[in-house]
């Protein structure tokens, strides 16, 4: 078998890495950064202890990785739903859609965590204080306003709209990761229904 060439090699070491994320990932929105010890990111990810070191420094390293992640995306996402053609409510429909999607709730997860858990690194706390709930009220306003103008989203303050509509969406998918025996994710329908005239 030839050698692997620089960039076969690299291709290699992303793949690790966004393998161990995804993993770390799953993990840490389940549990927090108290609750997660690194050999069970590893065995989540199906690696040998050793390797994750060789990409992350510590649990804390990978959380605070994690959570620039989280927030980036979540700022990424909020300005294509923003850009999508259509209605007002068909982008808010497609942004909730997109949040408690099996691939975007643990993000929603992680930042829930990083907010409220014990244990959070510093550097996390400082991320996540620099995009608060009103930077995010004030993204989706203009698509609420809209909705309100042309009849499909429901009267009232824009901004407290938007801040209750976000806390039930993230309640949702926080229980998203808990026995479905003891609770039912509302289909996307009846989550619309609460920001709907």
């Amino acid at each position: 078998m030839a050698p692997l060439n620089e960039e076969q090699l690299i291709q290699i070491r992303d793949e690790r890495r966004e393998q161990i994320l995804a993993a770390a990932l799953r993990v840490f929105s389940r549990r927090g950064v108290v609750g997660t010890k690194m050999s069970m990111i590893v065995k989540e990810a199906g690696i040998s202890h050793g390797l994750v070191y060789h990409y992350f420094k510590s649990k804390e390293e990978l959380f605070v990785t994690l959570v620039k992640g989280a927030i980036d995306g979540a700022q990424e996402a909020l300005s294509f739903f923003t850009s999508l053609p259509g209605t007002a409510y068909d982008k808010i429909r497609r942004f909730v859609e997109e949040m408690i999607d099996e691939k975007g709730a643990p993000y929603f997860r992680l930042i829930y965590q990083a907010r409220t858990s014990d244990g959070v690194p510093e550097e996390a706390k400082r991320l996540l204080d620099q995009y608060t709930l009103d930077d995010y009220i004030e993204v989706l306003k203009p698509l609420f306003e809209e909705g309100q103008r042309d009849g499909t989203i429901a009267p009232g303050d824009p901004g407290e709209l938007i801040a209750g509509f976000l806390t039930v969406l993230t309640g949702v998918t926080v229980v998203g990761s808990v026995d479905e025996r003891q609770f039912r994710i509302p289909n996307i329908e009846m989550l619309m229904k609460m920001i709907s005239k």
